[in-house]
């Protein structure tokens, strides 16, 4: 296959990236407000997917230009190394949502991109200092997000004090509405840029662009195919997400959402790269923390966190699997 049609195969399978990113992470915008039955599911993945989408227009390409050329040198990028990274990602998103196991599909496209260029030129393709923030945050995002929920919780249960217990909950109810759709902004523009920086890197090495900045179509693109893909919805995830952790009422959805819209609204601005599935996560731990650490279901949450830390090195894996197995087919 010609460099142009590989080009065409790897747009075409980062979008469909970004349509499992959606999938996979529908759970996450829509666990709280779906738990917490503000909104019925259906109605949950639409109001998602509209801020899902609406994200192209309101943020910058910070975070695609940290995966596209911060993490690798661009220079030892070709397009085997771009398609065997994806695939590698695509096949962890399968596995682990198959699992129902809530990993993050930024970090799976990170280490599939990471481990192929490993593969093809060495630890010299890594841009070392670039992966500093994005891993820290792999630790950081859900403390930060669970942090931020606990005061959240804090700050609202003693401005409601003195309410009756069912305004309090229409009052929620309405507000919830607020923050899922700037939870799932956030998300959107997070995790929307992750496939925008490798079309763009696929664009450059191919030839059909000389310097890396980002198009409109690819943004607009990406966009869509994550917003189809929360449509979608991954309803195992959800599962686990809006019940199984802890048990979540208006109140404390409100909390989880608005703490994960700030922690990744912050962190979209300065580039960095985080999970979506790690905030949320931590958010919820954080409110049902609040209430008492017993309201927490620290097994899964174990079980989950291991999946978290396994997701780089086991795409990667499959990165590199991948990429020497191109390379003997196509000699």
């Amino acid at each position: 296959m010609g460099s142009l049609g590989l080009v065409g195969v790897i747009i075409a399978l980062t979008l469909a990236f970004e349509f499992t990113n959606g999938w996979h992470d529908a759970a996450n915008s829509i666990a709280t407000v779906v738990s917490t039955r503000v909104l019925t599911p259906f109605r949950a993945v639409v109001w998602a997917a509209f801020w899902n989408f609406v994200a192209a227009f309101a943020f910058g390409t910070a975070v695609a230009k940290t995966i596209g050329k911060g993490l690798v040198h661009i220079e030892t990028v070709n397009e085997h190394v771009l398609l065997a990274g994806l695939i590698g990602a695509i096949l962890w998103n399968m596995i682990t949502l198959a699992l129902g196991l809530p990993t993050s599909s930024s970090h799976a496209l990170m280490g599939g991109y990471g481990g192929a260029a490993v593969a093809n030129a060495g630890f010299r393709a890594l841009v070392l200092h670039g992966w500093t923030m994005p891993v820290l945050f792999i630790f950081l995002a859900p403390i930060i997000g669970l942090i931020i929920a606990l005061l959240v919780s804090v700050a609202t249960s003693w401005l409601a004090r003195h309410q009756r217990p069912l305004k309090v909950d229409r009052w929620f109810r309405r507000l919830q509405l607020f923050s899922a759709a700037a939870y799932s902004l956030g998300h959107g523009t997070n995790d929307a840029q992750k496939g925008m920086g490798i079309i763009t890197a696929a664009l450059v090495a191919g030839g059909l662009m000389k310097s890396y900045s980002v198009p409109f179509w690819v943004i607009i693109c990406c966009h869509l195919a994550m917003a189809g893909g929360t449509m979608a919805g991954g309803w195992r995830v959800i599962k686990t997400m809006g019940q199984r952790i802890t048990k979540l009422n208006p109140f404390g959805g409100f909390s989880a959402e608005a703490a994960g819209a700030l922690t990744l609204g912050v962190t979209a601005h300065f580039g960095i790269p985080v999970s979506t599935t790690h905030t949320i996560t931590g958010a919820i731990v954080g409110v049902g923390a609040s209430h008492r650490l017993t309201a927490v279901r620290w097994g899964v949450t174990r079980r989950i966190v291991w999946a978290w830390i396994l997701t780089i090195p086991g795409a990667a894996l499959f990165g590199s699997a991948l990429f020497h197995t191109m390379h003997l087919f196509s000699h």
